[in-house]
């Protein structure tokens, strides 16, 4: 090989005296090059930062897609809880020989016939209370008041006060006409496709499930009839079972009210009743309304009496009844349950809080139908 005129090769850097040959710099280095030479502090760094805003757009778009679809998967979500608590009743007038579209209608008119009357009975038992509960609501907040004053270092100008910056600042948010009108036009729209799935799910749910399994093939067919078996009857079981217990509580809490003569007996029954089907929150909401109407229409002596039916109503609910109406297939962990009351709520609002459980109790069983499955094939 030719050398220069150095006395050096091309290819060798060794200098005339045998030194070790070292490399020539590289002019460019390349982006993998200037990536490794960075201090890793740096790298690190920078690769959390790309995850977290991976993460964080990722929320903020599943966000914006779920509050867009909120009503649409309220609506769907209440009319599966909705045809498992009525399949029976469907089941019945089927084993009566009726056609499926008869029947099926005649079970969504059962349902508004009886959502009516008991709007229509409530209404008629109540509507005369109401003068006379404002009357007492005075004198019971006036009592209340007196208490406040009298046990608490609190004088009346700071509890004016207190109670005046409270009703400015949830009077400083004017409702929205537009806005209050919007709702309702969505609340109106999710009924009405609410009942209207309800009835093609009643007439056609089980043809539609068995016309999605025969597009199935091999082992996915198996495991899929098989979640979606775990499923209906986990939905069945929670939404029925759900209803037997918030209706002993219903009446249980009612009972005491009536025996205590607490104004709006009844409303508040159904009250109880309808936080029933709220896991934990719901109760707890309710039975604290039924005090604080007893404060303020009776007294503290009566509130107390109320507070102690209510809790003593729900203990026995919850350590003696809860176990036996309810299957342990749906029973969750209330940490669970307080997460999905609370993402439903902030999702759906009222609603959403409804359907937020047995929507987690069902997926919780079809995902462990699904990996029981995976493990013993």
């Amino acid at each position: 090989m030719a050398e220069d005129g150095g006395g050096r090769t091309p290819g060798n850097t060794a200098g005339r005296d045998g030194d070790p040959a070292t490399p020539a710099p590289a002019l460019h280095a390349g982006p993998r090059q200037a990536w490794a030479g960075l201090p890793w502090l740096v790298r690190s760094a920078v690769l959390w930062s790309a995850c977290l805003v991976v993460v964080v757009t990722g929320l903020y778009l599943l966000g914006k897609i779920a509050v867009l679809l909120a009503p649409l998967a309220i609506a769907l979500a209440a009319t599966l809880f909705l045809t498992a608590l009525l399949d029976p009743v469907l089941l019945l007038l089927r084993r009566l020989r009726l056609p499926a579209a008869l029947a099926a209608l005649l079970t969504v008119l059962l349902l508004l016939g009886v959502l009516a009357g008991v709007g229509v009975l409530v209404w008629n038992l109540t509507a005369s209370q109401f003068g006379e509960l404002s009357q007492e609501l005075d004198q019971g907040l006036q009592r209340t008041r007196d208490f406040v004053t009298s046990t608490l270092p609190v004088t009346d100008v700071q509890l004016d006060n207190l109670v005046r910056q409270a009703r400015d600042g949830v009077g400083g948010n004017a409702p929205d006409p537009v806005g209050g009108a919007r709702t309702a036009a969505e609340v109106a729209g999710s009924v009405l496709l609410a009942l209207v799935l309800l009835f093609f799910l009643l007439k056609d749910g089980r043809s539609m499930w068995h016309w999605v399994l025969r597009r199935m093939t091999g082992p996915n067919r198996e495991v899929t009839a098989e979640a979606g078996r775990v499923g209906w009857r986990t939905l069945g079981s929670y939404s029925r079972g759900t209803m037997i217990i918030a209706a002993i509580d219903a009446i249980g809490i009612g009972l005491a009210l009536v025996v205590l003569r607490v104004p709006l007996a009844l409303p508040l029954a159904l009250i109880t009743f309808l936080g029933g089907f709220v896991p934990i929150i719901g109760a707890t909401v309710a039975g604290a309304v039924a005090v604080l109407v007893a404060l303020a229409a009776k007294g503290p002596t009566i509130a107390l009496l109320t507070l102690a039916a209510v809790i003593a109503v729900q203990q026995i609910e919850g350590n003696l009844l809860e176990p036996l109406v309810m299957k342990r297939q749906v029973q969750l962990h209330p940490a669970v349950i307080l997460v999905a009351v609370t993402a439903g709520t902030l999702i759906g609002g009222i609603a959403g809080a409804f359907v937020s459980v047995p929507i987690t109790a069902v997926a919780y069983r079809v995902i462990d139908t699904v990996q029981r499955h995976r493990q013993a094939a």
